[in-house]
């Protein structure tokens, strides 16, 4: 026996107080909660025979589906998603199941998604570290997504529905990133910031991708790097360490790659094609009679990558306190960059890296937060499956 109700309220803000409303059907009657994130609402309640009534806000019951791209036929009105309202530490998520699909511009795809990552610029945005150039709150945190294309907008000129696709979701990672990033079930992205996904990795693989490659190339590229070049790279095992060594290696043609580490993870950065492996629990790196044509700090430490360049060499600092002649940058999201790399991901020459502790379900994110903070992951937090 099946009974549907459609409930209209006014049109809220991106988050309301609960309506509590009861609805009495012959023989079931029950008071129901819900947070209502928009307007007008379709609420299918099903009542079973053994089973506990069920309240599910989206357009139509939704059913198990045994791959991604068998999730296309219709897209809800609502979505599960990670949300904050206020800045803080890891408790100030939540898991809201009654949250706004965001609108598709004539630009952007509308992504189904099925893996998202997360990336130090993730819990430094939420405990308010730029809130002066961040989106209004509430917030959906996460920046890299994978997953299939279900809505394209007017413009969008080469993806088409079906199409399964990763990419960096905010074009400017520290200047107003969306509202709605990929913590959720769906997530809105310009078409310029996405790319095919390669066809040999999984989607929790490709999630591990976008954000970390994108660095590593850009800062590479500024650094002016090219093949027969020497660099050491600090925190080499880290989800953008881990990716310099390779994209220095195989795609610039490093002649000689040098990393830190800590002790364990040494045969890592071998594994990785590092020449020399730097254990920085034993020995300081800028006291090695060998120097560098560039250092890339991907932990904080330009005041000392400083001592390691040769003359004229180059230091670039993704965080921390910047020494001349170091300088720092933000990284563009670009799909043209993922597109270029496609070919080194698709031969295995770039492999992406998931920390072995994940991937995290989509339940524990709090937890996978928490991980990332503690600054120990090798190579990438991934979330996968995101339902």
């Amino acid at each position: 026996m099946y009974a549907t109700a459609t409930l209209t309220f006014p049109t809220p803000q991106f988050r309301l107080n609960p309506h509590p409303f009861s609805i009495t059907f012959p023989g079931i009657s029950k008071t129901f909660s819900s947070t209502i994130f928009s307007s007008p609402h379709k609420l299918y309640l099903s009542h079973v025979p053994s089973r506990a009534l069920r309240v599910s806000a989206s357009s139509q019951p939704s059913s198990p589906a045994s791959t991604e791209t068998s999730k296309l036929s219709s897209v809800p009105s609502q979505m599960k998603a990670w949300v904050y309202g206020e800045y803080g530490a890891v408790d100030v998520l939540k898991l809201e199941s009654n949250v706004s699909v965001p609108e598709v511009k004539d630009d952007q795809v509308l992504i189904k998604v099925a893996a998202a990552a997360l990336n130090p610029v993730d819990f430094k945005r939420r405990l308010g570290k730029f809130k002066a150039t961040d989106s209004p709150l509430p917030t959906v945190p996460g920046y890299d997504v994978a997953g299939v294309v279900v809505k394209v907008g007017s413009e969008v000129k080469e993806l088409k529905v079906g199409d399964e696709v990763y990419g960096d979701i905010h074009e400017k990672a520290l200047d107003g990133p969306k509202q709605f990033g990929s913590l959720a079930e769906y997530t809105a992205v310009e078409e310029k910031l996405l790319a095919l996904k390669p066809k040999n990795i999984d989607f929790a693989q490709a999630a591990a991708l976008p954000l970390a490659i994108e660095t590593a190339y850009e800062g590479l590229e500024r650094t002016g790097f090219s093949a027969g070049k020497s660099i050491l790279v600090l925190n080499g095992a880290g989800g953008v360490g881990s990716l310099v060594i390779q994209l220095a290696k195989q795609v610039f043609g490093a002649s000689r790659v040098a990393a830190t580490a800590s002790t364990g993870k040494l045969e890592f950065l071998k594994s990785l094609g590092v020449d020399l492996a730097i254990d920085y629990t034993k020995e300081n790196f800028e006291d090695l009679p060998e120097k560098f044509d560039v250092v890339y700090d991907a932990i904080g430490q330009c005041d000392r990558a400083v001592k390691a360049i040769k003359e004229g060499g180059s230091v670039v600092a993704l965080t921390g306190a910047v020494t001349p002649p170091g300088f720092r940058f933000v990284v563009t999201s670009n799909g043209e960059v993922l597109k270029k790399l496609n070919p080194y991901l698709e031969s295995e020459k770039v492999k992406p890296i998931i920390d072995s502790k994940g991937p995290f379900p989509f339940s524990q994110v709090v937890e996978a937060f928490s991980y990332i903070e503690t600054n120990r992951a090798v190579g990438k937090v991934v979330i996968h499956p995101i339902p």
